[in-house]
């Protein structure tokens, strides 16, 4: 968990947006970037409702990606469903 907390503090340490894509484009792969938009770009869907058979249909994402995410959204407590939500 230490390592996490560490990386995490990394990331909260960066407030210009331009700052944040220049360190994503050194620290992750395109690939791994790519996943990283798809997967927000899930969540957004399944925050505004969208079907998830959709979704999975839009996205070529599997069922139990979106399941996961659904229930993050529907988590209350969730910080993911708060950024959405912004």
């Amino acid at each position: 968990m230490h390592k996490m907390k560490e990386l995490a503090e990394v990331f909260s340490e960066i407030t210009d947006v331009n700052d944040m894509i220049k360190f994503f484009n050194e620290i992750f792969t395109e690939s791994e970037r790519k996943t990283l938009i798809l997967r927000w770009k899930l969540m957004r869907m399944l925050n505004e409702k969208v079907p998830q058979r959709v979704i999975s249909s839009k996205l070529g994402v599997s069922l139990c990606k979106i399941t996961r995410g659904a229930k993050i959204v529907k988590d209350r407590n969730s910080i993911c469903r708060a950024l959405l939500n912004k």
